[in-house]
């Protein structure tokens, strides 16, 4: 079936973490949302844009600044989960653009998160049906034989690591390269199927 657009978003999510197990009472919370738009058809990255996120039953520890650079005080200067999730939706079409991250943990992260706050999930159903793990993809276009880091990938592509590693909008755009990489190899799959029931709460 041929799609109307061939226009991908490549999402990279930072969250709340820990050296260890997380204090009494806090969970990982989405903190950064680093979006890329790939015209996969004309291989081309379209835009980089970044999305702060305020966690609401966590904080940002000092291992999640030296990791992310981000600090308590910035993400305390943006919006709620909610409000991140109608950003996507209204300014990104997740609900209707197929979307990918570097393996599983983003689409999980949103899928639970998701539910622990009852806001509807931003992108189509079903969960795995419109979501592209560019790590499994990338693993097996060129027979590997354990499923690499993004920055790893990146020295096996000979792509360039730009910008800081482990912060949202630059591991978006880096992994955004390793998509147009595998479509110029002829590796990446067709877009899959999006549907979006309005009435959808969980995943």
């Amino acid at each position: 079936m041929r799609h109307e657009s061939a226009l991908l978003n490549v999402i990279d999510v930072e969250a709340t973490c820990w050296d260890g197990q997380p204090p009494p009472g806090s969970v990982n919370e989405i903190i950064e949302i680093g979006l890329t738009v790939v015209d996969v058809s004309r291989r081309r990255r379209l835009s980089r844009h970044r999305v702060l996120v305020r966690p609401a039953r966590s904080a940002v520890s000092d291992f999640c600044t030296e990791l992310t650079g981000l600090t308590q005080a910035e993400v305390e200067r943006g919006v709620t989960f909610a409000e991140a999730c109608r950003i996507l939706v209204e300014e990104y079409g997740a609900g209707e653009r197929p979307w990918a991250s570097w393996g599983e943990y983003d689409r999980r992260q949103f899928a639970r998160q998701s539910q622990a706050d009852r806001v509807a999930y931003p992108f189509g159903y079903p969960t795995e049906r419109t979501h592209t793990n560019a790590k499994a993809v990338f693993t097996a276009a060129y027979g590997l034989r354990r499923k690499p880091g993004m920055s790893h990938a990146l020295r096996i592509a000979g792509l360039p690591l730009e910008g800081r590693h482990h912060r949202g909008e630059d591991d978006a755009w880096n992994i955004a390269a390793l998509v147009l990489e595998l479509s110029a190899r002829g590796a990446w799959p067709s877009p899959p199927q999006v549907s979006r029931p309005s009435d959808h709460r969980e995943p």
